[in-house]
């Protein structure tokens, strides 16, 4: 399982991913330009002392991280989808997608996911925070693909 961050713009909530990945042995992926500089001290702050044991993996561009990941499956995570993510069925080697805080991904990066899920909400609410969703969509994806880490 792999979750990818398209041009991430607030520092502590990707901290807060990468630690989760750590905990989980669930790869990330940064697809740059990022919003802030990549290590600045808030983003470590969030990431505590798992940035050290968290597989990170950064890309200069889309194209690039598209390159790397091969015929991986995409599945983005978006407000503008109608599919739930808990009717998905998830595969090992999906790759989670979420987009900037402040604008989501462009036309193109959506077109090009595989799928599209959205985290059910009462409708006169806009979004959860992106780091609450990572949690939220890889804890089952992880379940229904049986890998949770060993206790």
């Amino acid at each position: 399982m792999h979750i990818a961050l398209y041009q991430p713009d607030i520092p502590p909530n990707t901290g807060t991913i990468i630690r989760m990945a750590a905990c989980l042995d669930v790869a990330v992926h940064i697809i740059e330009p990022c919003g802030f500089p990549f290590g600045e001290k808030s983003f470590r702050r969030a990431g505590m002392d798992y940035i050290d044991q968290s597989k990170i993996t950064r890309h200069q561009s889309w194209d690039d991280f598209l390159e790397a990941m091969g015929n991986k499956r995409i599945i983005l995570l978006t407000t503008k989808s109608a599919k739930p993510y808990a009717e998905f069925e998830f595969q090992i080697d999906d790759i989670l997608l979420m987009g900037r805080e402040s604008a989501g991904v462009p036309d193109d990066v959506h077109g090009r996911a595989d799928h599209r899920l959205v985290i059910p909400m009462t409708p006169d609410t806009r979004s959860l925070n992106i780091a609450l969703s990572a949690a939220m969509v890889l804890g089952e994806a992880l379940r229904q693909t049986n890998q949770f880490p060993p206790q």
